[in-house]
């Protein structure tokens, strides 16, 4: 038997026992001190803020309607029950025998070693393995559900067993033990103190650290592409970044990048930084960073973003380097803006943006994933009275319902972490800037997940009106690039695919590995981590784009650069921040992108 089974079986029961009270004595001194330091604010909240009640009791109406399905499933369940037992039962004895129920290789929850090498903790695993999949089986099989309530009912489900593994409880997880009885229960005292000082960050709502804050800082070790801060407004600073080549694409290259996060996801550090990289390929780059809107902004629209945003940078940009012509690159909603933007300068017959790239944009939300889970009339009406109420949308609201799409990487791995183990969070600069969310005014957030999410005006031509302008995005004829992610939980392929069908002029769609943030932020390097795909051709359907497709190793990175190469206007001298009509207002990465959430 493996070492960890063998420490497994000579935990000491009375010793374990003495140990478990030691951690309750030392506790509740904890807690105790906690719950001193909380005033409760008296205010009921919401029983059930996502209508998810309505949505089980339609599911469970319908598997009454069909019980001999539903009692065939049992007999299924109650038959790999005894089939796992029969096998655990085998092993007990000496036997080799196969899982009933194999372990996906994706799945990191069970990668500690006693999980297959102790027949208890085998059997444990296959029994929740076993049963989670049956439950979401027998929710998704369950027929007479309309889309949405088939689809809230599916993902909630996924939820709950996600919640029930074995690996988020003390008692069922190998790994813990076996810490608790090595730390002397050590491990649990200081993951109840990470979760009281998670709740205090939270204001009673758990808020969990998933790196350490102190590790980084914005403009010290992330974010330090150099560069000058040379035009800003209420919604934005505008940085033009300094050249490292002596000579450059004539056509300066705008970034606009989404508000829901900051803009430095693509200038974390020196080796995984688009920006640099972008720099050192002989582009003059400016990226747009958005503010962190507080109340005063709450009036803010989706129509003043596109103004204060790409349009005024486009004006900005020609102060700065006497250049009319630009490439823009719009990233999740700040590509969503752009393409808005673009049929908006088509109709306003102004053709100064000569290429655009697109990275995991959504322009038509039809199939929008699992996001579209949480927009339905009742949620939307709640999100805007809270809004209405203060203004914006707290960041921390949205990061949590990312968080939910990928639950088991980005919520409960770190409750075991944290909480379980009791270990401090390791610095990581990703989910640093994960944590560092940013607002929402509540206007234009409105409208985002209205006439986009839930009504799909978006691709309606003449169904939006941006500042007295209808916009129809078919009119749109500048080249476009177009990158996705293959497991993208927020901005799905398939759908962002659809753009290929809408836009007239010429495309090149790039599918690369990985999802929204890591298939975007993928440096070339010795050792590429994903992949990339590419199709000249543009088939209506995405998987026969991808049938056909070639798949190249490495990053995308290069492929794009060689694209944009064909639309960079010829090379000129480089230019530098603050030598033309704009003056610098002050070092990147500048103010706007350090101000962090409202206490």
């Amino acid at each position: 038997m493996h070492e960890h089974s063998e420490e497994m079986k000579q935990i000491d029961p009375v010793e374990f026992a003495n140990t478990m009270q030691d951690i309750a004595t030392r506790s509740q001194k904890l807690v105790s001190s906690f719950m001193e330091r909380q005033k409760l604010d008296g205010k009921a909240a919401d029983s059930d803020p996502l209508h998810l009640a309505d949505a089980f009791m339609s599911l469970t109406n319908q598997m009454m309607n069909n019980p001999a399905h539903l009692v065939q499933a049992q007999m299924d369940l109650w038959q790999g029950y005894m089939d796992i037992w029969n096998r655990s039962t085998q092993r007990w004895l000496g036997k080799e025998t196969e899982p009933t129920v194999q372990t996906e290789t994706t799945d990191r929850r069970f990668r500690d070693e006693a999980w297959q090498e102790n027949v208890v903790f085998d059997f444990i695993k296959q029994s929740y393995l076993l049963t989670s999949r049956w439950t979401q089986d027998l929710v998704g099989q369950t027929e007479g559900l309309d889309q949405k309530t088939q689809q809230k009912v599916d993902f909630y489900t996924r939820q709950f067993v996600d919640a029930m593994a074995p690996t988020n409880f003390l008692m069922t997880n190998p790994e813990v033990l076996r810490t608790t009885v090595e730390t002397h229960g050590d491990n649990l005292v200081h993951g109840l103190q990470n979760l009281l000082e998670d709740l205090e960050r939270g204001k009673g709502k758990l808020s969990i650290r998933m790196t350490d804050p102190d590790a980084f800082e914005v403009g010290k070790n992330i974010a330090t592409s150099p560069g000058k801060v040379v035009y800003q407004n209420d919604l934005m600073q505008l940085i033009q970044y300094s050249p490292s080549t002596e000579t450059v694409y004539r056509r300066p290259l705008l970034i606009v990048p989404p508000w829901i996060n900051k803009f430095y996801i693509l200038d974390l550090r020196e080796k995984n930084s688009f920006i640099r990289w972008a720099v050192s390929e002989g582009f003059t780059v400016f990226v747009v960073s958005w503010v962190n809107p507080d109340e005063k902004l709450s009036r803010k629209s989706f129509e003043d973003y596109m103004l204060e945003g790409p349009l005024a940078a486009l004006d900005a940009i020609e102060q700065a380097t006497g250049e009319k012509e630009a490439n823009v690159i719009g990233y999740c909603i700040g590509g969503t803006l752009m393409a808005a933007t673009l049929a908006y300068m088509t109709a306003k017959k102004d053709d100064r943006i000569k290429s655009i790239t697109f990275f995991t944009t959504m322009v038509d939300f039809e199939e929008a994933g699992e996001l579209s889970v949480f927009i339905d009339e009742e949620q939307l009406a709640a999100l805007e009275e809270k809004m209405n109420k203060r203004g914006y949308l707290d960041g921390s609201e949205m990061a949590t319902t990312f968080n939910m799409l990928r639950a088991n990487d980005l919520i409960w791995s770190f409750v075991v972490n944290n909480y379980l183990l009791g270990k401090d969070p390791f610095p990581f600069d990703l989910l640093y800037w994960n944590s560092d969310s940013t607002r929402m005014p509540a206007v234009m957030h409105s409208f985002y997940l209205r006439k986009m999410y839930q009504e799909n005006k978006l691709i309606e031509p003449g169904a939006l009106t941006l500042a007295g302008t209808p916009i129809d995005l078919s009119t749109i004829k500048t080249p476009a690039f177009i990158l996705s992610t293959k497991e993208d939980h927020i901005a799905p392929w398939k759908s962002t695919y659809r753009a290929t069908q809408i836009y007239s002029g010429p495309i090149k769609f790039c599918l690369a590995g990985s999802g929204h943030i890591a298939g975007v932020v993928n440096p070339p390097g010795d050792k590429p981590k994903y992949g990339h795909y590419t199709n000249s051709r543009r088939p209506k359907s995405p998987d026969k784009w991808l049938e056909g497709a070639t798949y190249h190793e490495g990053t995308w990175w290069p492929e794009w650069a060689k694209w944009m190469s064909r639309h960079g206007g010829g090379q000129v001298e480089a230019r530098v921040p603050g030598d033309a009509a704009l003056s610098v207002i002050e070092d990147a990465p500048g103010s706007y992108v350090k101000v962090q959430k409202k206490d």
